[in-house]
């Protein structure tokens, strides 16, 4: 289904760290990778992933590389089943995890660790008809104006709310492709009251949509005037990219679901 978010990018310092990282706590396996010359994309999921379920791409740049994380990007959030949150969490803790936010200070409704390079991960409950334990369930991204990022995502790629929650300082807002898989990752955009504004970094690279067409889901994404930052021409017809209002990058590509990442 055109739309789907397919991953989100994060870069990391050591590659095998952090692959160790996710594939032992969050019980993850390689589903893709690929090699250049200058650095290496491995894809992660879990082992039973629902054909729209996401994929973490891990981006490794050859090297002695650090990245700042900046504060535009927030954080990937992984299922639980329901009345398995201190239980996951409890497991992580005891594995030697870094704690941020446990389950107690967010009232039991969820928790937070932290990945080898510091990316935040939250934990929350869900029906486990809804995704297999750990899949990834949203990324959070902060945005500068409400109004314009859910103007973004609602034209440009026809997504449509799938929860909010509006506090006194801030909202967050839940979006998904229309028609989505329960097991779909969202798109979390956080919006603070306050006018602040964000520093992009460079920890995080992107989130990625599939399209069934890239070519023909490119010509519509042009007809509703995205910003063309690389267009399928420049990267040989494999993928393409674009940036919604505040700067995230959002790559667009093919992918069969036995993996394949560039179909031609």
């Amino acid at each position: 289904m055109s739309g789907t978010l397919d991953h989100v990018m994060m870069r990391v310092e050591d590659l095998e760290e952090s692959l160790d990282w996710y594939t032992t706590h969050l019980n993850y396996e390689e589903k893709d990778r690929w090699e250049a010359d200058t650095f290496t994309n491995v894809y992660l999921g879990p082992e039973e992933m629902h054909e729209e379920g996401a994929m973490l791409e891990l981006t490794y740049n050859h090297g002695d590389n650090s990245y700042e994380m900046g504060d535009a990007w927030g954080h990937i959030a992984v299922r639980v089943p329901e009345g398995e949150l201190e239980e996951s969490y409890q497991e992580l803790m005891d594995a030697g995890v870094e704690d941020y936010r446990d389950p107690e200070s967010c009232d039991y409704n969820y928790a937070f660790v932290k990945d080898p390079d510091g990316h935040e991960v939250e934990i929350v409950k869900r029906d486990p008809e809804q995704g297999a334990k750990w899949s990834l369930d949203h990324t959070m991204i902060r945005v500068e104006g409400a109004d314009e990022a859910l103007g973004f995502w609602t034209r440009k790629f026809e997504y449509e709310h799938t929860g909010r929650w509006e506090s006194d300082s801030f909202a967050n807002y839940f979006m998904k492709p229309e028609g989505a898989a329960d097991e779909a990752m969202a798109v979390e955009l956080t919006y603070n009251y306050d006018g602040r504004t964000y520093d992009m970094g460079d920890a995080w690279g992107h989130l990625a949509v599939r399209a069934d067409d890239l070519n023909d889901y490119w010509e519509t994404l042009e007809e509703r005037e995205v910003e063309q930052y690389r267009t399928p021409e420049e990267c040989d017809n494999n993928y393409a990219f674009t940036k919604d209002q505040d700067g995230h990058e959002i790559e667009v590509l093919e992918r069969d679901f036995d993996g394949s990442l560039f179909p031609n």
